[in-house]
C-alpha cells in the first residue's frame, strides 16, 4: 500500500495519495469500444493517411504491438512487420467524446484532477476516504472505466505525481501498480536514468558521459557535480531519482503556456509555395485556438522536420502581441525562409505560439500605423470566427489554403488534434456535461 507512517487505512498522516490514470492504447481502444465487430482482439493502428498507406503510426493496439509495430513507425514498415495490419483513419471528435468521459469518473471521486493529456490525468485522493482505501478507489475507477466506457487503463498509486506516474506505466495493459517512497531504491534505482519520466534522451546521454548509468547512480550523484553541468536542472534530477517530487495536483492549471499545430505531409515537400500553404493553414488554426481561449501571442515558433527524423525549431518575437493569423503566418514564413536552404526537404512542419497572455489583462501599446487598423482586423476575426462557429471550419477560406496536403484537414476536429491538445476538458463543468 501507499506508505502510511502506521495507517490502518491506507492514507498517511502526513502527505498525499495521488492517482495516475493512463489510458491503454487509448485512440485504438476507443475504436474497439465503438465498433467491436470490426476491431476487437485485431491488429489495428491509427494512421493519418489511410487509403495511400503512407504517413506514419499515430498509435497501434497491443495485438499489433505484439508483432512489432511501434508508434512513429512508417506505416509501409508496419505493414512489412504485421500483413493484415488494419489501418483506422483518427476521429478526434470521438476521442474527446471518451476523454471527457473517464475523467468525469475520475472526478467523482476528488475534485482534485489535473489533466496532463487526452488520455491521462492525476487525481489527489488525499481526502477521499469515504470512498475506500486508495487500493480500492483506484480499484473501482478502473472497473468503472472498463464496464461504462469499455475501455482500458492502468492506475499508479503513490505518494506524489512522479512515483505515480512511474507506477502506471509498470503494468499495462489493465495494471494496478503501487509505488512508495521507500520502494524506490529497489524498483527504480536498477534502471537506467532514460527511464525516469522527465530525463529525455539527451540528458541520458549526458549522464552516461559522466558515468553515471542508473538511478541508483543518479540518486547518490554529487550535487555540485551535477550543478556544474546541468544548472539548476542538476538537483532537480538528483531528487527526482530519490523519488521526490512536491509538485500539487492542480485542477486549475494555468492558461495554456503554449498553443500549437504540426502536420506530417505525405510526401516530401520542396516547393516554397506549397510549404508556404501549409503554414497559412497551421496558423489560421492555432489562431482559431488562441481566440477562443482569449489570449493573444508575443512569439511564433516553428518546427521542420527532414525526411531522416531530424527536427529544428526556430522562434521570432512580434513587433507586439497579436491574436491574428495574418501575423502568425507571416511570422512562420520569414523563419522558414531565413533558417531552411531552398530545396531541401521537409516531411513535417508546425506552428506553436508562446508568450501567451489573457488579452483582456493586457494593454497592448499601439503604433502610429496600427492603431487605425487594430479594431478592423478585430471585428473581421469576430465576424470570421462566429461563422465558422455557427457553420463550420470550411465556411471561410482563402484560396492560399487550399490544397490536398494534410494541413487543409486540420479545420476537420474529427481528423486533427494531438495527445496534448486539452481545449476539450472543462473538469469544473464535467458533472454538468450530458453525454
Amino acid at each position: 500500500m501507499v506508505e502510511t507512517n502506521g495507517s490502518a487505512n491506507g492514507y498517511p498522516v502526513n502527505g498525499r495519495v495521488i492517482l495516475h490514470i493512463d489510458m491503454n492504447a487509448f485512440y485504438c481502444s476507443v475504436h474497439e469500444a465503438v465498433e467491436p465487430e470490426k476491431y476487437k482482439d485485431k491488429p489495428i493502428a491509427v494512421a493519418g493517411s489511410v487509403e495511400l498507406r503512407k504517413g506514419i503510426i499515430v498509435t497501434c493496439s497491443y495485438k499489433a504491438r505484439a508483432r512489432g509495430v511501434k508508434t512513429g513507425m512508417l506505416v509501409r514498415e508496419a505493414d512489412k512487420l504485421c500483413p493484415g495490419l488494419i489501418l483506422i483513419r483518427p476521429d478526434f471528435d470521438l476521442y474527446r467524446q471518451f476523454s471527457r468521459r473517464f475523467m468525469k469518473i475520475a472526478y467523482e471521486y476528488s475534485p482534485l484532477v489535473e489533466a496532463v493529456s487526452i488520455d491521462e490525468c492525476y487525481v489527489d485522493i488525499t481526502g477521499s476516504k469515504m470512498f475506500g482505501t486508495p487500493l480500492e478507489i483506484a480499484e473501482t475507477i478502473q472497473k468503472r472505466i472498463r464496464d461504462e466506457l469499455l475501455l482500458p487503463c492502468s492506475i499508479g498509486v503513490s505518494p506524489n505525481k512522479l512515483l505515480a506516474k512511474m507506477a502506471s506505466d509498470m503494468k499495462k495493459p489493465n495494471g494496478i501498480s503501487v509505488l512508495r517512497k521507500r520502494d524506490v531504491p529497489t524498483v527504480l534505482w536498477p534502471h537506467p536514468c532514460a527511464n525516469l519520466f522527465g530525463i529525455g534522451k539527451k540528458t541520458a546521454e549526458k549522464l552516461k558521459r559522466l558515468q553515471i548509468h542508473t538511478l541508483g547512480q543518479l540518486a547518490n550523484a554529487d550535487e555540485r557535480l551535477l550543478s556544474d553541468r546541468f544548472g539548476v536542472l542538476g538537483p532537480a534530477l538528483k531528487r527526482a531519482a530519490n523519488g521526490e517530487d512536491n509538485s500539487p495536483v492542480n485542477p486549475d492549471k494555468e492558461q495554456s503556456k503554449s498553443i500549437g499545430h504540426a502536420t506530417t505531409l505525405p510526401v516530401n515537400y520542396t516547393d516554397r509555395a506549397d510549404i508556404h500553404r501549409v503554414f497559412l493553414n497551421l496558423s489560421d488554426q492555432v489562431g482559431r485556438r488562441l481566440r477562443r481561449q482569449g489570449l493573444v501571442a508575443e512569439t511564433v515558433q516553428i518546427s521542420i522536420r527532414d525526411p531522416d527524423m531530424k527536427t529544428i525549431t526556430r522562434a521570432s518575437k512580434l513587433p507586439e502581441p497579436s491574436e491574428s493569423a495574418d501575423d502568425f503566418y507571416r511570422a512562420a514564413c520569414q523563419l522558414f525562409d531565413a533558417h531552411w536552404k531552398e530545396g531541401l526537404p521537409v516531411r513535417l512542419l508546425g506552428v506553436t505560439l508562446h508568450n501567451l497572455t489573457a488579452k483582456q489583462e493586457l494593454a497592448v501599446q499601439l503604433d502610429l500605423f496600427s492603431y487605425q487598423k487594430q479594431p478592423v482586423k478585430e471585428k473581421l476575426n469576430q465576424a470570421m470566427d462566429a461563422l465558422r462557429d455557427k457553420y463550420g471550419e470550411g465556411v471561410i477560406l482563402t484560396a492560399g489554403m487550399l490544397g490536398d496536403d494534410p494541413s487543409t484537414l486540420i479545420r476537420n476536429t474529427k481528423r486533427r488534434g494531438t495527445s496534448l491538445q486539452m481545449d476539450h476538458l472543462r473538469l469544473k463543468g464535467l458533472e454538468d456535461d450530458d453525454y
